[in-house]
């Protein structure tokens, strides 16, 4: 039988929509085909595992999984959930009456539980665009991807969750957030103040000019002279980000694997504290430095 589900790639900071087609037939051996790399190689070893702890099973006959299109490159073990879904839907475990509805993205770990993802953003941003109606994935990125309009979000916890839902024996509830009430809520929240700072007038001076004119600043001095400490307040002075920046700030996060489960929206200007032996090359791949 054969069965598509749905999973995304991301490039940069955007998100690419995978078909991932799964076909069930005579034989024994499993294949993956289409650019998958050693993680998406590997993920039989994991969904066996996983399926087999949550009193599914693995199909004993040819799996050949497609992750189409085939001319772009698919890394990492966010889709073992994608793929593991397809299987069961293709060996008639699961429902697959809704799978095309819904983007399905999770690293599996072997007891059936799910791992948290890079990139949800902008995957749920493609998503919407795509005409999706929803987005499956690890419960601890629910909120990242929420902050998305016009799309239902469900956050599991298990592969368990998402047969179950599929299945129609388990009702799973969308995560809601407000993304403006997010935003203004939590604006220019920082835990470093530029008004604590005590004396160093001429370098606040300093300071103070380059915010407002844009500039760039170069701090010189002997060690715990206050140059970070200085440095890591100079955010709190800058113009608030715009809801626009704010988005885009969090997708770099979301993309670096830096955004935490609790958080939706990034609303500080970030501060990246490199060595000061780094690299060139380095810092030009640094994440999420400005």
């Amino acid at each position: 039988m054969l069965v598509k589900t749905f999973g995304s790639a991301v490039y940069g900071i955007q998100a690419i929509t995978i078909t991932v087609e799964v076909n069930i037939v005579a034989g024994t051996k499993y294949f993956i085909v289409d650019l998958p790399d050693v993680a998406i190689k590997e993920s039989y070893f994991r969904i066996d595992s996983a399926l087999k702890n949550c009193n599914f099973k693995m199909p004993r006959q040819q799996v050949v999984v497609n992750m189409a299109p085939a001319d772009i490159k698919k890394e990492g073990s966010s889709y073992d959930l994608t793929i593991a879904t397809a299987v069961l839907a293709a060996s008639g475990q699961l429902e697959a009456g809704e799978l095309d509805k819904y983007i399905i993205m999770g690293e599996l770990s072997l007891d059936g539980s799910l791992q948290p993802i890079k990139g949800a953003l902008p995957i749920a941003i493609q998503a919407r665009k795509d005409g999706f109606k929803g987005f499956i994935l690890p419960k601890q990125n629910a909120r990242e991807a929420a902050i998305v309009n016009d799309l239902e979000v469900y956050g599991v916890e298990s592969i368990k969750e998402v047969a179950g839902f599929f299945n129609g024996d388990i009702k799973l509830e969308p995560v809601l957030v407000n993304t403006r009430e997010e935003f203004y809520d939590s604006l220019c929240n920082y835990d470093s103040d530029f008004s604590e700072v005590r004396g160093q007038e001429n370098i606040k001076r300093a300071l103070e000019i380059a915010a407002a004119g844009g500039h760039n600043v170069i701090l010189i001095g002997p060690p715990g002279a206050g140059k970070t400490m200085l440095a890591r307040r100079l955010p709190s002075i800058l113009p608030p980000l715009s809801l626009y920046e704010a988005l885009e700030t969090t997708k770099i996060h979301s993309v670096a694997g830096k955004l935490a489960a609790a958080d939706a929206l990034v609303t500080i200007r970030p501060f990246r504290s490199p060595h000061h032996t780094i690299s060139d090359a380095v810092m030009l791949m640094y994440p999420s430095v400005y």
